[in-house]
């Protein structure tokens, strides 16, 4: 596996990114990793790597880059959970869409990558992000998935169920039954938005699970049944659509 990290140059600023992908056989699809509020941390460096050892080239940047160029929420007492709640309230939908037309640019250089083949991946903070980066997109991203992705149906000009009529990607919205960020209401009024537009894709919701469920650093919130579903979804949802 190659691995490295890099400053991705964008018109706000230098974005660090850790950047992974095998090692013989490229070039590679493309996967945009965008962070959940916690931050870039080695935790989602291991899931990028479980995504590139099956063939891709995955980008992770930090997305709090306009304000620091490193955050990692101290998950043990949540001594700087207000710094996180701050860094999120910074950035918004338009933002990343804007840091991945410079991710599109950078990847356009890399002779490992394939930069006509592109999915996206977003947890948490982050689903909006890679269902409107879809959006914004359309004839570069083949794939996008958003686990547990908040604010996904709100009322704002960029609200992402606004752009599925856009997208030409296939979409994978995987909820938790028991998340207090998107109640049953709004999954049920995301899968009503997919299914009267005209984008390709489902709703998924996770039984007995909750918010966070993928992260095996989140202790008892941890859900390995549900968690191990989600990489079958996302592994079978790139393939698909990037191979």
């Amino acid at each position: 596996m190659i691995e490295r990290h890099v400053e991705i140059e964008t018109s706000e600023g230098l974005m660090g990114t850790f950047i992974c992908h095998p090692e013989e056989d490229g070039p590679f699809p493309v996967i945009f990793f965008f962070m959940d509020a916690p931050g870039k941390r080695e935790e989602l460096h291991d899931m990028a790597r479980r995504i590139a050892t099956t063939g891709y080239y995955v980008i992770l940047p930090n997305l709090y880059y306009r304000t620091t160029d490193h955050f990692e929420l101290d998950f043990r007492n949540g001594s700087n959970t207000e710094e996180m709640f701050s860094l999120m309230s910074e950035i918004g939908n338009r933002m990343i869409v804007r840091d991945a037309e410079s991710m599109v640019e950078f990847v356009g250089t890399e002779q490992n990558a394939d930069e006509q083949k592109v999915g996206c991946i977003g947890y948490c903070m982050s689903g909006p992000f890679s269902l409107s980066v879809a959006a914004a997109f359309p004839e570069r991203i083949k794939a996008a998935a958003s686990i547990y992705g908040v604010r996904l149906v709100v009322d704002a000009s960029d609200s992402p169920h606004l752009g599925f009529n856009q997208t030409q990607a296939e979409l994978y919205i995987a909820c938790a039954e028991h998340d207090d960020y998107v109640p049953l209401e709004m999954v049920q009024q995301v899968r009503e938005e997919l299914e009267k537009s005209t984008a390709n894709g489902r709703v998924e919701l996770y039984p007995k699970a909750h918010h966070g469920f993928a992260f095996p650093g989140r202790g008892k919130i941890y859900n390995k049944e549900a968690a191990e579903r989600h990489w079958e979804r996302i592994h079978a949802l790139f393939d698909r659509n990037l191979k």
